[in-house]
């Protein structure tokens, strides 16, 4: 990498180097050594993706999917349970299956693993629709980091991602309901960061429609104080399923052009919303619906 090609962030101090050792979503090392857990107690989402499928399902892997969804009860005795049997689960998270802001359980939920777990790091992640509005109560209950999935700062980009979006009990479709996500993404960044609140974001790779954002994405996310940049390859399903995956080479490619403004997170496994364990270890023992009973 020439001089003229160093990154703008290069040399400032990673602002989430706390997390790198204890998040395996964040570090490397962690990656393959920390254990996390994610809780499926959120099932409503407030957008819908033109490449997303929210499924009950116990094998398909892929984020959205999850066996069962848990109640707050069922949800802490399995948490409790995994705590005592795995000295290495240090992060809990909820990622679904649909968006964890949109269901007022993942309020409770958190507030009372902050309680009766308090060492645990508390994350989630979202589209980010209610952040600006949700972020001091994020704050409130101990969540160290959030990841947003941002897919355009282009409305009419995101009119071709998203088939609508649910806001304030109204329905808004193409450039409208898109430019109205953005706009709340990326306040919901700056208010995030105010609280100290790390950010991550995920964006999804789609060729041939947002493959020219990835720049913008990571230019925006990073003036308004986003730590970390994941993207991730499409999934063809839903309204998408006709589209390719990005290639390896597009992959790195727009990596590469966001790494000038944002460092990249290249280990992701797209997990499911109840995911388990190390990533790419998890375990294949007792499944979540048993935790309904006993």
């Amino acid at each position: 990498m020439g001089k003229e090609e160093i990154p703008k962030w290069a040399g400032i101090g990673s602002k989430f180097a706390h997390l790198t050792s204890a998040h395996p979503c964040f570090g490397v090392k962690a990656h393959f050594s920390v254990a996390r857990m994610h809780l499926p107690v959120a099932p409503r989402c407030n957008i819908q993706c033109k490449y997303c499928v929210r499924r009950l399902d116990k094998c398909e892997q892929r984020p959205g999917v999850a066996a069962c969804i848990m109640d707050e009860e069922a949800a802490l005795r399995r948490l409790e349970s995994e705590v005592k049997s795995n000295p290495n689960l240090k992060v809990v998270g909820i990622a679904g299956p649909g968006d964890p802001l949109a269901n007022e359980m993942t309020y409770r939920i958190l507030g009372r693993i902050k309680e009766k777990f308090p060492n645990l790091l508390l994350c989630l992640s979202t589209n980010g629709l209610l952040l600006e509005e949700a972020a001091e109560r994020l704050r409130s209950l101990g969540v160290k980091t959030v990841t947003i999935t941002i897919n355009a700062v282009n409305p009419k980009v995101g009119a071709s991602i998203y088939e609508w979006v649910w806001y304030g009990g109204t329905l808004l479709r193409g450039e409208e309901g898109a430019e109205l996500l953005i706009k709340k993404q990326l306040r919901g960044i700056e208010e995030l960061v105010k609280r100290g609140i790390v950010v991550r974001i995920n964006t999804v790779l789609i060729p041939t429609v947002n493959q020219d954002e990835v720049e913008s994405i990571a230019s925006e996310a990073a003036r308004r104080g986003a730590s970390l940049m994941n993207i991730i390859p499409l999934i063809p399903q839903h309204e998408f399923k006709s589209l390719r995956r990005p290639t390896c080479e597009e992959l790195e490619r727009a990596r590469k052009q966001a790494e000038k403004y944002i460092p990249q997170f290249r280990l992701c496994r797209q997990c499911r919303a109840d995911a388990v364990g190390i990533p790419g270890r998890e375990s294949q023992g007792t499944t979540p619906s048993e935790y309904f009973h006993g």
